[in-house]
């Protein structure tokens, strides 16, 4: 499970209005019958336009600075292993939305008149797609890149050559381009895998666009404070503050395991990622003492994850040097620190 949270828009000022966002988040609906659009939904309805959600986003905004953000933008998306576990991908994650709301939620250390906030203080609006593209980040495109260069480099050569400013034998060329295209080391379908190709398999995810403001227009609810659980006075009066991610992260992690009877394994957990950044020693530590075969199964994720792996499982903690650390650290840190914010 990897979850984002990321603000309206990062620096500079805020478009006033969330238009463009939820224009993005209906691309896929381009072209389809009726019967096979997703729709917006929320705690309690489906079935929302895109002009309700921009209208209701958008109106919630009240004394909200241009350098403040007006929503924040949650990104969940489940891995194959747990979208396997799913028997119909939109309505269970519907549900599943609607659990993981209720954390999100109980996860802000604040109090309306007195009372901690509840599901029906904020705004927010949710979209179910089913496909995903190879961006320049994932590891595939990052490891093809020196393939792409040269295969680029070639087919300028073979321009050069057609318009007489290159000498150069064209189907030797090509020759060596169809090699590359075979060698490249991510595949897809007998393809090589490029920027902007759709991804395989069971792809669905969940997008959530949810005001920054509570459902009265009154309070300002951050997610991406900097703040954890905590207390500060103001004019005399304690004040409760902060977002508590960890907190989110892992009760996530728990309301889908809940909900579906999902048996996480230890490489897929919060925890563990966030273990591999800041703590590997604990982090392998806790990964040799696991049983055979989830010790197996939690090396396949990873590598399923982009994880460079070592050449064979070390069998004692002596075998798990430092030099090993930082390599694996280096090669997964982009991927893991993109799952949430402020690990």
């Amino acid at each position: 499970m990897y979850i984002t949270i990321t603000p309206q828009k990062l620096g500079g000022t805020y478009s006033q209005s969330s238009a463009d966002f939820v224009g993005y988040l209906e691309k896929e609906n381009q072209g389809l019958e009726q019967e096979n659009l997703e729709h917006f939904f929320n705690q309690y309805g489906d079935e929302i336009s895109a002009e309700e959600v921009v209208k209701d986003i958008d109106g919630n905004g009240a004394k909200l600075k241009k350098t403040e953000p007006k929503f924040y933008s949650i990104t969940v998306s489940p891995s194959k292993y747990e979208l396997n576990r799913l028997q119909n991908s939109s309505e269970d994650l519907k549900k599943y939305t609607r659990e993981l709301m209720k954390d999100y939620v109980a996860s802000f250390n604040r109090e309306i008149n007195g009372r901690p906030i509840t599901i029906d203080d904020i705004k927010y609006y949710a979209k179910i797609e089913h496909q995903r593209t190879f961006k320049g980040t994932d590891f595939q495109i990052k490891e093809n890149q020196p393939y792409a260069t040269k295969i680029l480099q070639l087919k300028n050569d073979i321009r050069k050559i057609e318009s007489g400013t290159l000498e150069g034998n064209i189907k030797r060329k090509e020759k060596e381009m169809a090699k590359l295209e075979r060698e490249a080391p991510h595949q897809q379908n007998g393809k090589r895998i490029v920027q902007g190709m759709q991804k395989d398999g069971n792809q669905s995810h969940i997008h959530i666009i949810v005001s920054r403001k509570d459902a009265s227009n009154t309070f300002s609810l951050s997610p991406g404070s900097k703040h954890k659980a905590s207390e500060v006075e103001m004019h005399g009066n304690k004040v409760k503050r902060g977002f508590d991610r960890d907190n989110f992260f892992q009760s996530a992690e728990k309301a889908f395991d809940k909900t579906f009877g999902y048996q996480r394994n230890f490489a897929e957990t919060y925890k563990a990622r966030k273990d591999f950044i800041k703590n590997p020693k604990i982090y392998f530590a806790s990964l040799m003492k696991l049983p055979t075969n989830e010790k197996a199964l939690a090396f396949k994720i990873m590598g399923k994850a982009g994880i460079p792996m070592m050449p064979s499982i070390p069998v004692t903690q002596a075998q798990l040097a430092m030099k090993v650390f930082n390599r694996l650290r280096r090669g997964a840190e982009v991927a893991i620190k993109s799952s949430s914010i402020g690990i």
